[in-house]
């Protein structure tokens, strides 16, 4: 029995968070992540970048549209609320407390992320385009 081979451009035990790059509370929580996780477990990849369409695609996923932000753990894709805490769990205290969290059913976690997702341009705003990161930040992306 061979091993299921990795989505394209993810390396062997990395994590990967896809986010909507045009979004700006999803461009804050990549700033928060880079913040916070100061051991760099964390990459990071835009939904609208090469390299995020390439993953969407391999998990079966839209590629034109986008309503949830994606954590990879290797083969495995989390999503919605899921994703968030399984993050968080990497970040170290207080942050990684949250996590916790997931005692809460699934269903309402969901729910309640369903309300800031579906909305989150309205609330926050998006950009024009997709902000590219920082060049002190540029290591936390997936590139070719």
């Amino acid at each position: 029995m061979t091993a299921n081979p990795l989505p394209p451009f993810i390396q062997p035990g990395e994590r990967v968070v896809l986010f909507d790059g045009v979004c700006k509370l999803c461009n804050g929580w990549a700033k928060f992540l880079i913040r916070h996780d100061r051991e760099a477990r964390i990459r990071l990849c835009s939904v609208q970048s090469d390299e995020g369409q390439a993953i969407l695609q391999w998990f079966g996923l839209p590629t034109d549209h986008f309503d949830t932000m994606a954590y990879v753990e290797g083969t495995e894709l989390f999503v919605r609320s899921t994703a968030v805490l399984r993050i968080l769990a990497q970040l170290p205290a207080p942050w990684r407390l949250l996590a916790g969290l997931r005692l809460i059913p699934r269903s309402l976690r969901d729910w309640c992320y369903d309300r800031i997702a579906l909305n989150r341009y309205r609330l926050f705003g998006r950009y024009d385009s997709c902000l590219l990161p920082d060049a002190d930040h540029a290591r936390r992306f997936l590139h070719e």
